[in-house]
Protein backbone atom coordinates (compact mmCIF):
# COMPACT_ATOMS: atom_id res chain seq x y z
CA UNK A 1 0.00 0.00 0.00
CA UNK A 2 2.76 2.54 0.86
CA UNK A 3 4.04 1.15 -2.82
CA UNK A 4 1.20 2.19 -4.78
CA UNK A 5 -0.70 5.61 -5.46
CA UNK A 6 -3.88 5.87 -2.84
CA UNK A 7 -6.85 3.70 -3.76
CA UNK A 8 -4.42 1.08 -6.18
CA UNK A 9 -5.80 -1.66 -4.30
CA UNK A 10 -9.16 -1.18 -3.66
CA UNK A 11 -9.96 -0.38 -6.91
CA UNK A 12 -8.25 -3.70 -7.95
CA UNK A 13 -10.26 -5.32 -5.36
CA UNK A 14 -13.38 -3.68 -6.51
CA UNK A 15 -12.92 -4.61 -10.28
CA UNK A 16 -12.54 -8.39 -9.07
CA UNK A 17 -15.80 -8.02 -6.65
CA UNK A 18 -17.19 -6.54 -9.59
CA UNK A 19 -16.94 -9.38 -12.40
CA UNK A 20 -17.92 -11.53 -9.74
CA UNK A 21 -21.26 -9.84 -8.65
CA UNK A 22 -21.73 -9.48 -12.45
CA UNK A 23 -21.33 -13.62 -12.98
CA UNK A 24 -23.67 -13.96 -10.43
CA UNK A 25 -26.59 -11.70 -11.51
CA UNK A 26 -25.75 -12.63 -15.04
CA UNK A 27 -27.65 -9.34 -16.12
CA UNK A 28 -26.25 -5.92 -14.41
CA UNK A 29 -28.34 -3.54 -16.10
CA UNK A 30 -31.65 -3.39 -14.27
CA UNK A 31 -30.65 -5.06 -11.52
CA UNK A 32 -31.37 -3.71 -7.70
CA UNK A 33 -28.09 -3.60 -5.60
CA UNK A 34 -27.74 -2.88 -1.82
CA UNK A 35 -24.44 -2.37 0.21
CA UNK A 36 -24.41 -2.63 3.36
CA UNK A 37 -20.80 -0.30 4.32
CA UNK A 38 -19.09 -0.32 7.40
CA UNK A 39 -16.73 2.19 8.66
CA UNK A 40 -13.33 0.12 7.39
CA UNK A 41 -11.70 -0.65 3.84
CA UNK A 42 -14.09 -3.47 3.14
CA UNK A 43 -16.43 -0.70 3.43
CA UNK A 44 -14.63 1.16 1.02
CA UNK A 45 -14.51 -2.07 -1.46
CA UNK A 46 -18.21 -1.97 -1.26
CA UNK A 47 -18.42 1.60 -2.34
CA UNK A 48 -16.29 1.15 -5.38
CA UNK A 49 -17.91 -1.88 -6.32
CA UNK A 50 -21.75 -0.35 -6.12
CA UNK A 51 -20.14 2.78 -8.16
CA UNK A 52 -19.04 0.25 -10.87
CA UNK A 53 -22.10 -1.94 -11.11
CA UNK A 54 -24.26 1.65 -10.94
CA UNK A 55 -21.94 2.79 -14.08
CA UNK A 56 -23.28 -0.19 -16.04
CA UNK A 57 -27.01 0.55 -15.65
CA UNK A 58 -27.63 -1.26 -11.96
CA UNK A 59 -30.19 0.67 -9.37
CA UNK A 60 -27.37 0.70 -6.15
CA UNK A 61 -28.39 1.63 -2.83
CA UNK A 62 -25.89 1.81 -0.27
CA UNK A 63 -26.90 1.48 3.71
CA UNK A 64 -24.32 3.52 5.70
CA UNK A 65 -23.67 2.18 9.42
CA UNK A 66 -21.56 4.57 10.83
CA UNK A 67 -22.13 7.78 8.53
CA UNK A 68 -19.51 9.62 9.80
CA UNK A 69 -16.74 6.82 9.17
CA UNK A 70 -17.81 6.20 5.28
CA UNK A 71 -14.72 5.57 3.22
CA UNK A 72 -14.85 9.01 1.76
CA UNK A 73 -13.32 8.47 -1.77
CA UNK A 74 -15.32 5.26 -2.49
CA UNK A 75 -18.77 6.89 -1.06
CA UNK A 76 -18.22 9.91 -3.34
CA UNK A 77 -17.34 7.28 -6.35
CA UNK A 78 -20.97 5.93 -5.46
CA UNK A 79 -22.44 9.03 -5.81
CA UNK A 80 -20.87 10.12 -8.81
CA UNK A 81 -22.24 7.21 -10.85
CA UNK A 82 -25.43 7.50 -10.02
CA UNK A 83 -26.28 5.47 -6.62
CA UNK A 84 -28.26 6.29 -3.38
CA UNK A 85 -28.03 6.69 -0.18
CA UNK A 86 -29.24 5.55 3.13
CA UNK A 87 -28.00 6.64 6.42
CA UNK A 88 -27.91 3.85 9.54
CA UNK A 89 -29.39 0.34 9.13
CA UNK A 90 -32.66 1.32 10.93
CA UNK A 91 -33.58 2.36 6.47
CA UNK A 92 -31.90 -0.46 5.45
CA UNK A 93 -35.10 -3.44 5.15
CA UNK A 94 -37.27 -2.01 2.43
CA UNK A 95 -34.30 -2.07 -0.03
CA UNK A 96 -32.90 -5.50 0.72
CA UNK A 97 -36.33 -7.12 0.24
CA UNK A 98 -36.32 -5.82 -2.82
CA UNK A 99 -32.87 -6.56 -3.64
CA UNK A 100 -31.62 -8.81 -5.95
CA UNK A 101 -27.92 -8.90 -4.89
CA UNK A 102 -26.84 -7.97 -1.19
CA UNK A 103 -23.20 -6.85 -1.37
CA UNK A 104 -21.44 -7.17 2.36
CA UNK A 105 -18.91 -5.18 3.33
CA UNK A 106 -19.31 -4.56 7.23
CA UNK A 107 -16.64 -5.65 8.69
CA UNK A 108 -12.84 -7.05 7.46
CA UNK A 109 -10.44 -9.40 8.91
CA UNK A 110 -9.99 -7.03 11.97
CA UNK A 111 -13.69 -7.93 12.91
CA UNK A 112 -14.00 -10.17 16.69
CA UNK A 113 -16.67 -11.50 18.36
CA UNK A 114 -19.79 -11.59 16.01
CA UNK A 115 -21.87 -8.74 14.34
CA UNK A 116 -22.79 -5.65 16.07
CA UNK A 117 -26.29 -5.59 17.73
CA UNK A 118 -27.26 -2.77 15.06
CA UNK A 119 -25.84 -4.79 12.41
CA UNK A 120 -26.80 -8.01 13.49
CA UNK A 121 -30.31 -7.70 12.29
CA UNK A 122 -29.22 -6.92 8.18
CA UNK A 123 -27.31 -10.37 8.58
CA UNK A 124 -30.84 -11.72 9.26
CA UNK A 125 -33.12 -9.16 6.82
CA UNK A 126 -30.51 -10.63 3.72
CA UNK A 127 -30.66 -14.28 5.17
CA UNK A 128 -34.54 -13.88 4.52
CA UNK A 129 -34.42 -11.72 1.67
CA UNK A 130 -34.58 -13.40 -2.20
CA UNK A 131 -31.27 -11.75 -3.01
CA UNK A 132 -27.86 -13.55 -3.18
CA UNK A 133 -25.35 -12.56 -1.04
CA UNK A 134 -22.03 -11.77 -1.80
CA UNK A 135 -19.02 -10.98 0.97
CA UNK A 136 -16.23 -8.75 0.77
CA UNK A 137 -13.06 -10.72 1.41
CA UNK A 138 -15.01 -13.11 3.86
CA UNK A 139 -18.36 -13.08 5.79
CA UNK A 140 -18.77 -10.34 8.13
CA UNK A 141 -18.74 -11.44 11.71
CA UNK A 142 -16.32 -14.79 11.41
CA UNK A 143 -13.11 -14.70 12.57
CA UNK A 144 -10.92 -14.36 9.79
CA UNK A 145 -7.65 -16.10 11.20
CA UNK A 146 -9.34 -19.22 12.92
CA UNK A 147 -12.61 -20.14 11.28
CA UNK A 148 -14.93 -19.38 14.92
CA UNK A 149 -17.99 -18.31 15.05
CA UNK A 150 -18.66 -16.06 18.02
CA UNK A 151 -22.09 -14.05 17.51
CA UNK A 152 -24.27 -13.44 14.98
CA UNK A 153 -22.72 -13.38 11.07
CA UNK A 154 -23.63 -12.97 7.69
CA UNK A 155 -23.99 -16.10 5.50
CA UNK A 156 -23.05 -15.34 2.08
CA UNK A 157 -23.69 -17.39 -1.04
CA UNK A 158 -20.29 -16.46 -2.85
CA UNK A 159 -16.98 -15.22 -0.56
CA UNK A 160 -14.97 -12.43 -3.10
CA UNK A 161 -11.91 -12.82 -1.46
CA UNK A 162 -8.33 -10.83 -1.95
CA UNK A 163 -5.00 -11.16 -2.52
CA UNK A 164 -5.16 -15.15 -0.09
CA UNK A 165 -7.29 -17.11 0.92
CA UNK A 166 -8.25 -16.64 4.96
CA UNK A 167 -8.16 -19.33 7.64
CA UNK A 168 -11.29 -18.80 8.47
CA UNK A 169 -12.48 -19.27 4.68
CA UNK A 170 -11.92 -22.99 4.80
CA UNK A 171 -12.16 -23.82 8.51
CA UNK A 172 -15.80 -24.78 9.75
CA UNK A 173 -17.76 -23.29 11.72
CA UNK A 174 -16.59 -20.27 9.69
CA UNK A 175 -16.53 -22.32 5.79
CA UNK A 176 -20.03 -22.55 6.07
CA UNK A 177 -20.89 -19.13 5.99
CA UNK A 178 -18.31 -18.56 3.24
CA UNK A 179 -20.84 -20.25 0.37
CA UNK A 180 -18.42 -20.50 -2.44
CA UNK A 181 -15.40 -19.03 -2.23
CA UNK A 182 -13.47 -17.05 -5.21
CA UNK A 183 -10.12 -15.20 -4.66
CA UNK A 184 -9.38 -12.05 -6.65
CA UNK A 185 -5.59 -11.48 -7.02
CA UNK A 186 -4.67 -7.82 -6.44
CA UNK A 187 -1.13 -8.10 -6.31
CA UNK A 188 -0.28 -8.35 -2.91
CA UNK A 189 3.32 -9.44 -1.67
CA UNK A 190 2.21 -12.09 1.13
CA UNK A 191 5.37 -11.98 3.45
CA UNK A 192 6.07 -14.82 5.87
CA UNK A 193 4.98 -18.65 5.38
CA UNK A 194 1.45 -19.52 5.44
CA UNK A 195 -1.01 -20.37 8.64
CA UNK A 196 -2.60 -22.98 6.87
CA UNK A 197 -2.14 -24.70 3.35
CA UNK A 198 -4.54 -27.04 0.97
CA UNK A 199 -3.53 -29.83 -0.93
CA UNK A 200 -4.35 -29.92 -4.00
CA UNK A 201 -4.01 -32.88 -7.16
CA UNK A 202 -0.58 -31.89 -8.24
CA UNK A 203 0.40 -31.31 -4.59
CA UNK A 204 -1.02 -35.14 -3.37
CA UNK A 205 0.29 -36.45 -6.98
CA UNK A 206 3.87 -36.03 -5.93
CA UNK A 207 3.52 -37.18 -2.91
CA UNK A 208 2.07 -40.57 -3.96
CA UNK A 209 4.26 -43.62 -3.46
CA UNK A 210 4.58 -45.38 -7.23
CA UNK A 211 6.77 -48.74 -7.17
CA UNK A 212 9.95 -48.46 -9.53
CA UNK A 213 10.81 -51.55 -11.82
CA UNK A 214 13.07 -52.82 -8.81
CA UNK A 215 10.46 -52.67 -6.15
CA UNK A 216 9.20 -55.63 -4.14
CA UNK A 217 6.45 -56.00 -1.70
CA UNK A 218 9.57 -55.25 1.38
CA UNK A 219 10.41 -52.40 -0.17
CA UNK A 220 7.01 -50.89 -0.87
CA UNK A 221 6.23 -51.24 3.09
CA UNK A 222 4.64 -53.35 5.43
CA UNK A 223 1.86 -52.04 7.57
CA UNK A 224 1.05 -53.80 10.88
CA UNK A 225 -3.33 -52.94 12.00
CA UNK A 226 -3.81 -53.96 15.43
CA UNK A 227 -7.43 -53.28 14.93
CA UNK A 228 -10.55 -55.05 15.60
CA UNK A 229 -12.05 -57.64 18.82
CA UNK A 230 -15.14 -60.15 18.83
CA UNK A 231 -17.61 -57.97 19.18
CA UNK A 232 -16.56 -54.95 16.62
CA UNK A 233 -14.46 -57.58 14.00
CA UNK A 234 -15.40 -55.08 11.02
CA UNK A 235 -13.50 -52.40 11.75
CA UNK A 236 -10.51 -55.00 11.80
CA UNK A 237 -11.79 -55.83 8.04
CA UNK A 238 -12.30 -52.38 7.10
CA UNK A 239 -8.91 -50.96 8.16
CA UNK A 240 -7.68 -53.73 6.29
CA UNK A 241 -9.33 -52.45 3.65
CA UNK A 242 -7.93 -49.04 4.00
CA UNK A 243 -4.48 -50.87 4.08
CA UNK A 244 -4.39 -52.78 0.84
CA UNK A 245 -5.22 -49.86 -0.71
CA UNK A 246 -2.83 -47.34 0.34
CA UNK A 247 0.50 -48.10 -1.54
CA UNK A 248 2.35 -49.95 1.03
CA UNK A 249 3.28 -53.51 -0.57
CA UNK A 250 1.59 -56.01 2.29
CA UNK A 251 -0.53 -55.93 5.23
CA UNK A 252 -0.06 -57.51 8.29
CA UNK A 253 -2.68 -58.12 10.40
CA UNK A 254 -2.10 -58.89 14.14
CA UNK A 255 -5.73 -59.14 16.82
CA UNK A 256 -8.48 -61.12 17.34
CA UNK A 257 -10.50 -60.58 14.38
CA UNK A 258 -8.54 -62.68 12.13
CA UNK A 259 -10.34 -65.33 10.47
CA UNK A 260 -13.37 -62.10 9.44
CA UNK A 261 -9.75 -60.48 8.04
CA UNK A 262 -8.67 -63.51 6.08
CA UNK A 263 -12.03 -64.55 4.81
CA UNK A 264 -12.57 -61.32 3.27
CA UNK A 265 -8.54 -60.51 2.33
CA UNK A 266 -6.94 -63.88 1.82
CA UNK A 267 -3.70 -61.92 0.92
CA UNK A 268 -3.35 -60.43 4.48
CA UNK A 269 -0.59 -61.45 6.45
CA UNK A 270 -2.22 -62.80 9.63
CA UNK A 271 -1.62 -63.72 13.08
CA UNK A 272 -3.68 -63.84 16.63
CA UNK A 273 -0.79 -62.98 19.16
CA UNK A 274 0.67 -59.73 20.46
CA UNK A 275 1.85 -56.71 17.87
CA UNK A 276 4.96 -56.96 18.51
CA UNK A 277 5.39 -61.00 17.50
CA UNK A 278 3.65 -60.25 14.50
CA UNK A 279 7.10 -59.77 12.19
CA UNK A 280 8.18 -57.05 10.67
CA UNK A 281 6.83 -53.77 10.13
CA UNK A 282 7.64 -50.36 8.59
CA UNK A 283 4.40 -48.74 10.34
CA UNK A 284 1.51 -49.61 12.61
CA UNK A 285 -2.54 -48.69 12.81
CA UNK A 286 -3.77 -49.18 15.99
CA UNK A 287 -6.84 -49.11 17.94
CA UNK A 288 -10.04 -49.24 15.71
CA UNK A 289 -12.25 -51.48 17.30
CA UNK A 290 -9.87 -52.49 19.82
CA UNK A 291 -12.43 -52.05 22.97
CA UNK A 292 -10.19 -52.62 26.18
CA UNK A 293 -7.10 -54.17 24.35
CA UNK A 294 -4.96 -51.89 25.96
CA UNK A 295 -1.94 -54.22 25.87
CA UNK A 296 -1.75 -53.96 22.18
CA UNK A 297 -1.72 -50.35 22.46
CA UNK A 298 1.36 -50.60 24.79
CA UNK A 299 3.08 -52.98 22.57
CA UNK A 300 2.21 -50.88 19.79
CA UNK A 301 3.85 -47.21 21.17
CA UNK A 302 6.86 -49.22 22.16
CA UNK A 303 7.90 -49.75 19.11
CA UNK A 304 10.27 -48.13 16.50
CA UNK A 305 8.44 -47.53 13.52
CA UNK A 306 5.84 -44.48 12.75
CA UNK A 307 2.40 -45.63 14.41
CA UNK A 308 -1.22 -44.30 13.93
CA UNK A 309 -3.32 -44.13 16.77
CA UNK A 310 -7.07 -44.24 16.44
CA UNK A 311 -10.61 -44.64 18.09
CA UNK A 312 -10.15 -46.85 20.99
CA UNK A 313 -6.70 -46.73 20.50
CA UNK A 314 -6.35 -42.86 21.63
CA UNK A 315 -8.21 -43.72 24.80
CA UNK A 316 -5.81 -46.39 25.93
CA UNK A 317 -2.82 -44.49 25.02
CA UNK A 318 -0.75 -43.13 27.81
CA UNK A 319 0.26 -39.90 27.11
CA UNK A 320 3.95 -40.02 28.91
CA UNK A 321 4.35 -42.49 26.35
CA UNK A 322 3.14 -41.32 23.02
CA UNK A 323 5.67 -37.76 23.76
CA UNK A 324 8.72 -40.26 24.79
CA UNK A 325 8.57 -42.00 21.63
CA UNK A 326 11.00 -40.88 19.19
CA UNK A 327 9.27 -41.98 15.84
CA UNK A 328 6.47 -40.38 14.16
CA UNK A 329 3.36 -40.39 16.15
CA UNK A 330 -0.42 -39.38 14.69
CA UNK A 331 -3.42 -39.16 16.31
CA UNK A 332 -6.33 -39.48 14.54
CA UNK A 333 -9.61 -38.16 16.51
CA UNK A 334 -12.59 -36.57 15.81
CA UNK A 335 -14.49 -33.90 17.49
CA UNK A 336 -15.61 -35.92 20.89
CA UNK A 337 -12.46 -37.79 21.30
CA UNK A 338 -10.36 -34.61 21.15
CA UNK A 339 -12.86 -32.79 23.36
CA UNK A 340 -11.96 -36.33 25.68
CA UNK A 341 -7.83 -35.43 25.13
CA UNK A 342 -8.07 -32.14 25.53
CA UNK A 343 -10.47 -31.93 28.48
CA UNK A 344 -13.22 -29.73 27.14
CA UNK A 345 -16.41 -30.36 25.66
CA UNK A 346 -17.29 -31.57 21.77
CA UNK A 347 -19.19 -28.17 21.17
CA UNK A 348 -15.73 -26.23 22.40
CA UNK A 349 -13.42 -28.15 19.47
CA UNK A 350 -16.11 -28.01 16.67
CA UNK A 351 -16.65 -24.22 17.47
CA UNK A 352 -12.53 -23.62 17.86
CA UNK A 353 -11.08 -26.59 15.35
CA UNK A 354 -7.80 -24.84 14.43
CA UNK A 355 -7.08 -23.85 18.24
CA UNK A 356 -7.82 -27.79 19.09
CA UNK A 357 -6.09 -29.26 16.76
CA UNK A 358 -2.74 -27.05 17.61
CA UNK A 359 -3.44 -27.68 21.07
CA UNK A 360 -3.69 -31.21 20.73
CA UNK A 361 -0.69 -31.69 18.66
CA UNK A 362 1.50 -29.68 21.22
CA UNK A 363 -0.01 -31.37 23.91
CA UNK A 364 0.97 -35.00 22.75
CA UNK A 365 4.18 -34.44 20.54
CA UNK A 366 2.75 -35.69 17.72
CA UNK A 367 1.19 -34.77 14.58
CA UNK A 368 -2.63 -34.85 14.85
CA UNK A 369 -5.34 -35.61 11.97
CA UNK A 370 -8.69 -34.17 13.76
CA UNK A 371 -11.69 -35.38 11.78
CA UNK A 372 -14.75 -33.71 10.96
CA UNK A 373 -16.39 -31.17 8.36
CA UNK A 374 -13.02 -29.56 8.42
CA UNK A 375 -10.33 -32.27 8.67
CA UNK A 376 -7.50 -30.40 9.94
CA UNK A 377 -3.91 -31.66 9.99
CA UNK A 378 -1.80 -30.09 12.56
CA UNK A 379 2.13 -31.04 13.56
CA UNK A 380 3.78 -30.09 16.82
CA UNK A 381 5.27 -26.06 16.24
CA UNK A 382 4.66 -23.58 14.29
CA UNK A 383 4.25 -24.92 10.71
CA UNK A 384 1.45 -24.15 8.69
CA UNK A 385 -1.91 -26.83 9.29
CA UNK A 386 -3.01 -28.22 6.59
CA UNK A 387 -7.06 -28.30 5.95
CA UNK A 388 -8.45 -30.84 3.11
CA UNK A 389 -10.31 -29.86 0.58
CA UNK A 390 -11.98 -32.85 -0.56
CA UNK A 391 -15.12 -35.10 1.49
CA UNK A 392 -18.54 -34.84 1.46
CA UNK A 393 -21.41 -34.71 4.26
CA UNK A 394 -22.07 -39.26 2.88
CA UNK A 395 -18.29 -39.88 4.51
CA UNK A 396 -20.28 -39.07 8.02
CA UNK A 397 -21.19 -43.02 8.12
CA UNK A 398 -19.97 -46.10 10.45
CA UNK A 399 -16.37 -47.63 9.59
CA UNK A 400 -15.28 -44.53 7.34
CA UNK A 401 -12.67 -43.60 9.45
CA UNK A 402 -11.65 -47.17 9.95
CA UNK A 403 -10.74 -47.11 6.12
CA UNK A 404 -9.11 -43.96 6.65
CA UNK A 405 -6.87 -45.38 9.16
CA UNK A 406 -5.58 -48.20 7.22
CA UNK A 407 -5.00 -46.21 4.18
CA UNK A 408 -3.57 -43.32 6.23
CA UNK A 409 -1.25 -46.06 7.77
CA UNK A 410 -0.03 -47.82 4.25
CA UNK A 411 1.42 -44.40 3.44
CA UNK A 412 3.13 -44.14 6.26
CA UNK A 413 4.56 -47.48 5.58
CA UNK A 414 5.19 -46.58 2.49
CA UNK A 415 7.43 -44.02 3.53
CA UNK A 416 5.64 -40.80 3.95
CA UNK A 417 5.93 -38.39 7.21
CA UNK A 418 3.36 -37.96 9.49
CA UNK A 419 1.98 -34.67 8.11
CA UNK A 420 1.86 -35.45 4.34
CA UNK A 421 0.37 -39.02 5.36
CA UNK A 422 -2.37 -37.62 6.99
CA UNK A 423 -2.84 -34.80 4.39
CA UNK A 424 -2.80 -37.70 1.26
CA UNK A 425 -5.02 -40.14 2.99
CA UNK A 426 -7.28 -37.39 4.37
CA UNK A 427 -7.16 -36.10 0.69
CA UNK A 428 -8.10 -39.27 -1.02
CA UNK A 429 -9.94 -40.65 1.42
CA UNK A 430 -12.47 -37.47 1.17
CA UNK A 431 -11.94 -37.79 -2.99
CA UNK A 432 -12.95 -41.42 -2.49
CA UNK A 433 -16.33 -40.28 -0.38
CA UNK A 434 -17.27 -38.20 -3.14
CA UNK A 435 -16.84 -40.93 -5.99
CA UNK A 436 -18.49 -43.46 -4.10
CA UNK A 437 -21.35 -41.37 -3.08
CA UNK A 438 -22.12 -39.16 -6.11
CA UNK A 439 -25.29 -37.93 -4.28
CA UNK A 440 -26.38 -40.95 -3.05
CA UNK A 441 -25.73 -42.95 0.84
CA UNK A 442 -22.30 -45.11 1.13
CA UNK A 443 -20.90 -47.59 3.49
CA UNK A 444 -17.29 -47.58 4.17
CA UNK A 445 -16.95 -50.57 2.20
CA UNK A 446 -17.81 -48.78 -0.72
CA UNK A 447 -15.51 -45.60 0.32
CA UNK A 448 -12.39 -48.27 0.35
CA UNK A 449 -13.68 -49.40 -3.18
CA UNK A 450 -13.33 -46.61 -4.76
CA UNK A 451 -9.81 -45.49 -3.02
CA UNK A 452 -8.68 -46.38 -6.30
CA UNK A 453 -10.55 -44.41 -8.25
CA UNK A 454 -9.89 -41.43 -6.43
CA UNK A 455 -6.17 -42.58 -6.92
CA UNK A 456 -6.32 -42.47 -10.81
CA UNK A 457 -8.14 -39.28 -10.12
CA UNK A 458 -5.48 -37.62 -8.90
CA UNK A 459 -2.70 -39.01 -11.13
CA UNK A 460 -4.07 -38.35 -14.21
Amino acid sequence: MARLPDGTLMQRAAAGITAACADLLGRVYGSRVVLLVGSGDNGGDALYTGARLAKRGAGVTAVLLTPDRTHPAGLAALRRAGGTVVRGPEHAEAPIRRAHLVIDGIVGIGGKGGLRPDAAPLADLAQESRAAVVAVDLPSGVDAGTGEVRGAAVRADLTVTLGTHKPGLLVDPAREYAGSVRLVDIGLALPGDPELEALQHADVAALLPVPGAESDKYRRGVVGIAAGSARYPGAAVLAVAGALRGGAGAVRYAGPAGDAVIARFPETLVSSGSPDQAGRVQAWVVGPGAGDDADAVTAVLNADVPVLVDADGLRLADRDLVRARRAPTLLTPHAGEAAALLGVSREEVEGARLTSVRKLAERYGATVLLKGSTTLIASPGDGPVRVNPTGTGWLATAGSGDVLSGLTGSLLAAGLDALDAGSVGAYLHGLAGRLAADGAPVGAHDVAEAVRDAWRDVMD
